[in-house]
């Protein structure tokens, strides 16, 4: 599957400033130690891949996730094959005292990226996913940035979400908090995050359902209003890399798209994707109808399709990458856009966030409105509607 056919490119995005920094990113991995967090994620493998064909001293791998570490293992085994440094990969939770055992008997590291993440919409429907979800992208990060300090990592990179500005869903917001908490720690180590472009095909990401719905037999859906930005894995990995070697401290990049050019619907993509298949789109009236009628199609060189407008809590029609308030760098690179910080940073109130969540646990009951509210303050143009109807009511 040509992915970059699908998103109407010719060539890679970062292409350009890849080339012009070539001799520096390999001398920078080449002479450097590596910890990749969340390495088994999409995401992750393609940065793990960016830096292990670099041959750096270190690269080590953490994810929580067994089955992808052994696939990133295959997967760099069978594309690039070894390195004389030392690459290991460890299945290892980074909330959990054996982690903490792993960092405190080695930790040493001159760059520490941060991958792990919840990044679905959809993990904020109930009360206590939704608690999951600040403690993976918010007080994980900030352990780990914690423990990288005591280390002495000269770099922590952590990933942030393009729905970090002006978001309208939980899960953007939660990253804008995190950037919060970054900030706070960029005072005692240089941290360097990236804002997001959907990654094309990643796990779990609508495109990669329409491959997992033709395995399956099933039919292809998707919203007909929402319109996003894409990247490829490698541009995914190439985005992390570039910011956390040459961001300065409190940097945010991000890629530099269009919106007139680079803005897609996910319907185009199910009727390209489809295309490439050697199938021809049928537009169907409702779930049911696409449901049944699969084989038939099918058999005719057709299938199954059904789009309707989103309805669902969190959804926003477009992303974006900064807001108004945001100060840019354009000049620094062809491809990248740079969010300049400030050191700015609300002590108070950051502690107060983490207060009333440890008040939430320790209590052992608590509703979705009460941390929708601690959201609200911590983030007054948070502009959050719960429609009382999530993606998982639907195909």
């Amino acid at each position: 599957m040509d992915i970059l056919a699908l998103l109407g490119r010719k060539k890679h995005l970062f292409e350009n400033d890849i080339e012009a920094n070539a001799n520096q990113l390999s001398k920078l991995v080449s002479g450097s130690t590596f910890l990749v967090i969340g390495g088994g994620g999409s995401i992750g493998q393609a940065v793990v891949k960016e830096i292990f064909k670099r041959n750096p001293l270190k690269l080590h791998v953490v994810d929580i996730n067994e089955n992808n570490l052994t696939e990133l293992v295959r997967d760099v085994r069978s594309t690039f094959g070894y390195i004389e440094g030392d690459f290991r990969t460890f299945a290892l939770d980074i909330g959990s005292s054996i982690y903490d055992s792993f960092i405190e008997n080695d930790g040493k590291y001159d760059y520490v990226l941060n991958l792990s993440a919840l990044k679905h919409v959809r993990s904020e429907k109930d009360p206590y996913t939704l608690m999951r979800m600040i403690d993976v992208n918010i007080f994980n990060t900030d352990k780990t940035l914690l423990q990288s300090i005591q280390k002495g990592t000269k770099k922590y990179f952590c990933v942030s979400t393009d729905k970090a500005a002006n978001p309208v869903n939980m899960m953007g917001a939660s990253k804008s908090i995190m950037e919060q908490f970054l900030m706070r720690r960029s005072k005692e180590i240089s941290i360097s995050t990236a804002r997001f472009a959907n990654v094309a095909f990643s796990d779990g990401s609508l495109l990669h359902s329409f491959n997992q719905r033709i395995q399956k037999n099933q039919p292809i859906v998707a919203p007909t209003d929402v319109r996003r930005y894409f990247l490829t894995p490698q541009e995914s990995g190439e985005l992390c890399l570039m910011s956390c070697l040459f961001g300065e401290n409190r940097d945010i990049y991000y890629p530099k798209l269009s919106e007139d050019n680079d803005l897609l619907t996910f319907t185009d993509i199910a009727i390209n994707y489809l295309k490439e298949l050697g199938f021809e789109p049928h537009l169907c009236q409702s779930e049911e109808e696409a449901r049944s009628s699969v084989e038939s199609l099918k058999s005719v060189g057709k299938w199954p399709c059904y789009f309707s407008p989103s309805d669902t809590t969190g959804e926003k029609e477009y992303e974006e990458f900064f807001t108004t308030k945001e100060v840019l760098d354009l000049a620094k690179h062809e491809s990248f856009g740079i969010i300049k910080n400030e050191e700015f940073v609300e002590n108070e109130k950051l502690d107060y966030f983490s207060s009333m969540v440890e008040s939430m646990k320790e209590k052992g009951s608590w509703e979705k409105q009460e941390l929708v509210k601690l959201f609200r303050e911590m983030l007054p143009d948070l502009e959050y509607e719960d429609k009382g109807k999530y993606l998982d009511s639907k195909m």
